[in-house]
């Protein structure tokens, strides 16, 4: 290929390439072809001509045969472009999302973009978008249940109306137990955080023992009550409890929420209970432990300090909860419940009991 192109076009074209250049609502492109003509008959070469205009030299010499070819307007004008593959028809589109909310043939148990791409004929990418545009997952599930207790409805009602207006000289607490946390320690030290890479940590561990946390959450400023304890039986509960008594003041009732579990109805349990009558136990409906307010504790302290940690033994473990616990009560804020009774009943209302 020639590096210099002796082009000399009319005088008409040279004043339309300057008005090209000089025109500011003009398009880049066309002022960059404009340039690349106009240095070209300076009798530039074309590496010249191309540092100038800020383009490539295979650039140089398109544009400068399109205007050999086309004059002006040819700078003008894009090539049009072969046309891209036609859209799916409204048939083929009903047909995936059809099989998309079906059971996949076979052994398979969810349908995959690429198993949805060959039975259809299709490309996946096709798939893909029209997943996107109707917002299907097939390959995410989420798990549920529903109570089937008969007295769900009062309790969730006695529960709420704890948390959204509590009595008056009470402590509210929701009581529970984190068992068998494990002391986990890894092989070896992971690498910090840096920009464009996260944290890492080996897979593999040492188990250094268990230990179970017995936690209580004041309802009213948000502090926690912990201990830990090797087991969960409800001798270790019945300690726990004790605990409560001796950090509440004297003078107040105190209203605990619990779950089902059956040390809590042990009992020995009832019996100290009843030893001690200013304790009232609110009972959660059977399995509705999202309405036990301790669980938004457990579920934080296992995501910030557990999950991630690495413990060389029980001991370790214990003094991080106990460390972790005492933070937290230094910034506790009242448990805040949003949701009365009545708004989680019209939503239970709305899930059909035939898919549950």
């Amino acid at each position: 290929m020639a590096q210099t192109v002796c082009i000399l076009p009319p005088a008409e074209d040279r004043e339309r390439l300057l008005a090209i250049v000089a025109d500011r609502n003009r398009p880049l492109k066309h002022v960059q072809r404009a340039n690349i003509i106009l240095r070209s008959a300076e009798r530039l070469p074309v590496l010249e001509v191309a540092r100038r205009s800020g383009v490539s030299r295979p650039a140089v010499w398109r544009w400068q045969a399109r205007y050999a070819e086309q004059g002006v307007d040819g700078l003008l004008r894009d090539k049009t472009r072969k046309p891209g593959r036609a859209p799916l028809s409204a048939k083929i589109v009903a047909r995936i999302l059809e099989l998309t909310c079906s059971e996949p043939p076979g052994e398979a148990t969810h349908w995959t973009g690429r198993a949805m791409a060959n039975a259809v004929g299709v490309s996946l990418r096709a798939v893909q978008r029209l997943w996107e545009a109707h917002r299907l997952q097939p390959h995410r599930i989420r798990t549920f249940k529903r109570s089937d207790d008969p007295d769900f409805a009062a309790k969730v009602e006695d529960v709420v109306g704890l948390y959204m207006d509590p009595p008056k000289h009470a402590v509210v607490v929701s009581i529970d137990e984190k068992s068998q946390i494990q002391a986990l320690d890894r092989t070896q030290p992971g690498l910090p955080l840096k920009p464009g890479k996260c944290g890492t940590m080996t897979h593999d561990y040492k188990r250094n023992g268990t230990t179970t946390l017995f936690a209580a959450l004041n309802v009213l400023d948000g502090t926690v009550i912990g201990r830990c304890m090797k087991r969960h039986r409800h001798q270790e509960f019945i300690r726990f409890l004790a605990a409560v008594e001796r950090a509440v003041p004297a003078g107040k009732v105190i209203h605990a929420i619990a779950d089902n579990y059956a040390a809590h109805k042990q009992p020995d349990v009832l019996k100290w209970l009843a030893d001690h009558p200013r304790w009232t136990f609110h009972f959660t409906p059977t399995s509705a432990s999202w309405l036990n307010a301790v669980e938004g504790f457990f579920s934080a302290i296992t995501r910030r300090r557990i999950r991630r940690g690495a413990f060389a033994s029980v001991a370790d473990l214990q003094d991080a909860i106990t460390r972790y616990i005492a933070a937290h009560n230094k910034a506790s804020k009242p448990f805040v419940w949003t949701t009365s009774a009545k708004a989680i009943f019209d939503k239970l209302a709305k899930v059909p009991v035939s898919s549950v």
